[in-house]
């Protein structure tokens, strides 16, 4: 059978890089985009070249309507989504919590969670009928290591990482897994675009392998996740790059 999966915020970064990674390994792709229509087709197109099938998707992840119409189509085009890629991550603050509003952290909070609940709550109970499903999830290391200036990330991702404990446990019967990815720095992302190249080597310094976490190295994690072997793994959280594995 040919397994359906949709990633969220595809169009560059760990996002591209997990659909070209999916795709080889034979599923059908979905990448979504909000407003990077020749990025997310550039991926297609490559996934096509190499004979395996994806189509890009247009869709704000916060807005209920866009997230509907996305599932929607999919399950016109190829009959539902077997594994939802998480991984559009929305707007944060870089700040201390001296300069930091209810503003910024509430809405990083509202934004991170009502992402995950839409689309959580759009492809399960098509999973659940077919009885399988597979919810992986992009977090990070800020959730539990609390590094200057990402209070607003870290403290979004840790409500992340609960709720997906939750959907992981009540889930689980249907044959339905949910899980974390939490890497350390990434190379090549938005969020690492706004450091300096001094603070990127002391990120690469702090590393077990002396480099920062790439890409490729998620979306392989990723792939593992969303495979058939990885049907007993669920509610765990797997970081990338970290000196130690705390908590």
């Amino acid at each position: 059978m040919v397994r359906v999966a949709l990633i969220t915020g595809a169009s560059r970064g760990i996002g591209a890089a997990t659909a070209l990674e999916l795709a080889e390994q034979g599923y059908r792709v979905v990448v979504n985009h909000r407003a990077s229509a020749p990025q997310a087709e550039e991926v297609v197109a490559t996934i096509a070249a190499s004979g395996a099938q994806a189509v890009a998707i247009k869709a704000d992840v916060t807005v209920p309507d866009d997230v509907t119409a996305m599932v929607d189509e999919i399950d016109r085009r190829w009959g539902g989504t077997d594994v939802l890629v998480h991984n559009a991550m929305t707007p944060f603050a870089i700040t201390s919590f001296a300069k930091l509003s209810w503003e910024q952290l509430g809405g990083k909070l509202d934004s991170e969670l009502r992402a995950a609940f839409l689309r959580t709550k759009a492809v399960v109970p098509g999973m659940i009928s077919r009885g399988y499903g597979r919810l992986i999830y992009m977090s990070t290391g800020l959730s539990r290591h609390a590094r200057d200036g990402m209070i607003t990330l870290g403290t979004a991702k840790a409500a992340l990482d609960q709720f997906v404990r939750y959907v992981a446990l009540e889930l689980a019967p249907h044959a339905i897994t949910a899980n974390l990815v939490a890497p350390a720095t990434v190379e090549g992302t938005r969020v690492t675009e706004q450091f300096t190249a001094e603070r990127m080597r002391e990120f690469a310094a702090a590393t077990p392998m002396r480099r920062l976490v790439r890409p490729d190295d998620v979306a392989k994690t990723i792939a593992f996740l969303a495979g058939e072997d990885a049907g007993f793994t669920t509610g765990h959280s797997l970081p990338q790059g970290y000196r130690t594995m705390k908590g």
